[in-house]
C-alpha cells in the first residue's frame, strides 16, 4: 500500500506533465501563427511605404512639369507684352521709352525660357524612380531654344523696326 500513493502521485504528475505539454504545444502554435501574421503585416507595411514613396516621386515629376509650364507661360506673356508694347505705346510715350520697355520685357521672356530649362534639368536631389515617364530633356532644350530665338528676333525688331515717331 505504501507504493500505491506514490504510484498515484506519479500518475498525477504524468497527467499534469501531459497537460502542460499540450498547453505548451498550443501556446507554441499560437505564437507561430502570430509571428506569421506579424511577418505578413510587416511585408504589407513595407510594400505600402514603398508605394507611397513611388507616388511621392510621381507627384514630384508632375510638380516639376507644372513649374516648367509656369516659366514658359510667363515667358510667352512677357514676349507678347514686349512686342505689344511697341504698338500700344507708339504716339503716347517717346521712342526711347518704347524701345526700353519692349526690350526689357523681351529680355525677361528669354530669361524665363532659359530658367525653365535650367529648373527642369537641374532639380537638385533626385527623387526615387517614379512610375511616370519623364519628358526627354532634349525636347526642353529644343523648344525653349526656339522660343529664345523668337525672343531674339522680337528684340531685333524692337530695336531696328519702325516706331510710331518715324
Amino acid at each position: 500500500m505504501a507504493n500505491h500513493p506514490v504510484d498515484e502521485k506519479l500518475e498525477r504528475s504524468a497527467e499534469h506533465a501531459k497537460e502542460a505539454a499540450a498547453q505548451t504545444q498550443e501556446a507554441a502554435e499560437h505564437t507561430q501563427a502570430a509571428a506569421k501574421t506579424t511577418a505578413q503585416a510587416t511585408v504589407q507595411l513595407k510594400d505600402s511605404a514603398d508605394r507611397r514613396t513611388e507616388l511621392a516621386a510621381n507627384r514630384t515629376v508632375f510638380a516639376a512639369e507644372r513649374t516648367y509650364a509656369a516659366w514658359v507661360r510667363t515667358g510667352l506673356a512677357s514676349l507678347a507684352s514686349g512686342i505689344g508694347a511697341k504698338k500700344l505705346l507708339e504716339g503716347v510715350v517717346p521712342d526711347w521709352m518704347i524701345i526700353s520697355t519692349g526690350s526689357i520685357l523681351v529680355l525677361f521672356s528669354a530669361f524665363c525660357f532659359a530658367a525653365a530649362v535650367w529648373r527642369q534639368l537641374f532639380q537638385g536631389a533626385q527623387p526615387p524612380q517614379p512610375d511616370v515617364p519623364r519628358i526627354p530633356p532634349f525636347l526642353f532644350v529644343l523648344f525653349n531654344g526656339f522660343l529664345a530665338l523668337v525672343a531674339l528676333a522680337a528684340l531685333i525688331s524692337i530695336w531696328f523696326g519702325r516706331t510710331g515717331g518715324d
